[in-house]
């Protein structure tokens, strides 16, 4: 029997109207899948013995109410946003580039552009370090895409594409790996011995589609959903524990320090779940080689320094007698080639607030 599933996002796209109108179309994807309800059918092959396990643990029944209540909450703090023109970190007439706040669905912030670009043309402000164009087509309005995601709680740099050319071209180079990214994250766990670390694993969706860690050599094999299990690797940076600096500036420019690359018998790193241990707050910057759903949580979880306020993955749901709101997580930059001039870019978000206080100046 065959079933129609929809995806949980669908894509956006801005139509074309004349100058300044836009309207915003659903195109949902649809994709066929074939089940059997009678498991003689199923072949040795791919019986539930043979798929790869997953090394990481499943969700905590505590996240499924927490993260409903975070995502109402977000819903309805999205159906009301307007970006700013101090969220506009770089604008050209290809591309923009905004920062994100937490707790806001970047689909929302893909569909108040229309709005800032209206208002800039009245009052024709000054955006810093560029001339402010509203696109590269003149006959028409913006073709606005999203050229890269981030999660709901997630704050910092995402990158708005103006054309389906400028776009198909920055979502190759992500694709390609060529887009380097850092992150910033506020972990909670024992303080690490290591400086810089890198982990290789392996990342899918387990049997009841929960994202999760497997091993490395798993790779290429067949998960109980369909999909497989595809290669994940993060390299990380002590930056301070309990607001104690312990090094400087964006300096992993290569893999460097310690590798894991986890192993069919591999157990999470470390204990972030209390048992007696000291639990520190660990501010750290992400390298993600890869860009996998949820990696950066997945690794620190894996790491024993699960993300404060990242219920789904381990983290605390409250710290210092406060209640977090979401996870603290920050894309801190975005360094690519300009996808039509060519020239290098890094464009870098302002870091928030939970981060900066974490960051002592000595």
């Amino acid at each position: 029997m065959n079933y129609v599933s929809l995806p949980a996002k669908p894509f956006f796209l801005v139509s074309r109207k004349p100058l300044f109108s836009f309207s915003l179309h659903i195109i949902p994807a649809i994709k066929m899948s074939t089940f059997t309800n009678n498991p003689s059918e199923l072949s040795p092959s791919i019986s539930l013995q043979n798929y790869p396990k997953p090394l990481s643990p499943p969700l905590p029944a505590i996240s499924k109410e927490i993260e409903l209540a975070r995502a109402m909450s977000a819903s309805s703090r999205s159906s009301l946003f307007s970006l700013s023109a101090s969220e506009v970190l770089f604008e050209d007439q290809w591309l923009m580039a905004v920062n994100k706040p937490q707790g806001i669905y970047c689909e929302a912030v893909l569909t108040s552009v229309p709005a800032l670009l209206l208002s800039r043309s009245k009052t024709a402000p000054v955006v810093p370090a560029i001339d402010v164009c509203v696109a590269d087509n003149t006959k028409g309005s913006p073709e606005l895409h999203l050229a890269n995601r981030l999660d709901r709680d997630t704050s910092g740099v995402m990158i708005i594409t103006k054309s389906h050319k400028v776009a198909a071209k920055l979502v190759k180079a992500f694709t390609d790996h060529k887009v380097r990214k850092t992150y910033i994250a506020s972990c909670v766990g024992p303080s690490p011995d290591w400086k810089r670390i890198t982990v290789k694993s392996g990342h899918g969706r387990s049997k009841f589609g929960a994202w999760r860690v497997y091993a490395a050599s798993d790779a290429g094999r067949i998960l109980p959903g369909g999909s497989s299990v595809r290669d994940m690797e993060t390299s990380f940076e002590v930056l301070s524990v309990n607001g104690k600096r312990r090094s400087l500036g964006e300096s992993l420019e290569e893999e460097c320090g310690e590798t894991i690359v986890v192993k069919e018998k591999s157990v999470k790193c470390g204990n972030n779940g209390g048992g007696g241990e000291m639990q520190d707050e660990v501010l750290i910057r992400a390298f993600p080689r890869s860009g996998r759903t949820h990696q950066i949580r997945l690794h620190c979880q894996f790491i024993g320094l699960s993300i404060k306020g990242d219920v789904k993955y381990e983290g605390v749901h409250e710290w210092d007698g406060e209640v977090c709101s979401g996870h603290e997580l920050h894309a801190e930059s975005l360094s690519f080639e300009h996808p039509m001039t060519g020239l290098p870019m890094k464009v870098h978000a302002p870091l928030p607030s939970w981060a900066t206080h974490l960051l002592p100046e000595s």
